[in-house]
């Protein structure tokens, strides 16, 4: 490990937990936001395998996402969006089928959006104590990415829903089933899911590369 990733690891870890604490109070009010350190948050955008370009797109789908969504007749329940390389996953809960397909159509149709995961549940709206403990374990699958000395946290995305925690991220197959492995291992984590776009290891970054070394997911 050197020492650019190892400052980085360092500063990450504490936010993450600061994160799922700060956002879990937060949501209680109803309320969202979290400021973070410019430099850090920098860096993270630096050491991000996705371009900055994919970066930023991730975003602005996210946003026109969901206000699509807020603005379907009826509503839509309660669904959260998260996009990565262009890619979303939808996560929440939906009253019926037809809500859920056409959360997924109003999707597709935003400009760069590459694919949808749908893993909405047919159900009630969750509380939010169940979303406020959704937001914890969330922070907590981070901060043991983060503790991690074979991968980088930096190259996944987390989303908890219901206990079920969603992997996404640019990764290598060992990159992928090591964290996969690491979530499950968190206490609350019901089930992992991977929504991993895997890559070879001759793509990944030299300061992501994990030591020759196996893992295997159980």
């Amino acid at each position: 490990m050197n020492k650019r990733t190892s400052t980085l690891r360092s500063a990450l870890r504490p936010l993450a937990l600061a994160a799922a604490l700060g956002a879990m109070t937060l949501s209680l009010s109803g309320c969202i936001g979290l400021a973070m350190g410019g430099a850090v948050v920098g860096t993270m955008a630096a050491t991000d395998r996705r371009t900055l370009g994919a970066q930023t797109e991730d975003k602005s789908i996210e946003l026109k996402a969901t206000n699509r969504i807020s603005n379907m007749p009826g509503g839509a329940g309660h669904v959260d969006v998260t996009s990565y390389n262009r890619r979303v996953l939808l996560t929440g809960e939906v009253p019926d089928d037809a809500t859920k397909a056409e959360v997924e159509r109003q999707v597709m149709d935003i400009e760069g959006v590459q694919g949808v995961v749908n893993e909405l549940a047919i159900a009630g709206a969750s509380s939010l104590t169940s979303r406020s403990n959704d937001t914890l374990i969330t922070g907590k699958v981070k901060a043991s990415l983060i503790d991690a000395r074979d991968i980088s946290a930096n190259n996944f995305k987390v989303t908890t829903e219901r206990g079920i925690v969603y992997l996404m991220g640019r990764v290598t197959q060992f990159e992928g089933n090591r964290a996969t492995e690491i979530a499950r291992g968190v206490s609350g984590v019901a089930q992992v899911v991977k929504v991993f776009e895997y890559i070879d290891p001759s793509e990944a970054s030299p300061m992501s590369n994990p030591p020759a070394q196996t893992s295997s997911a159980r």
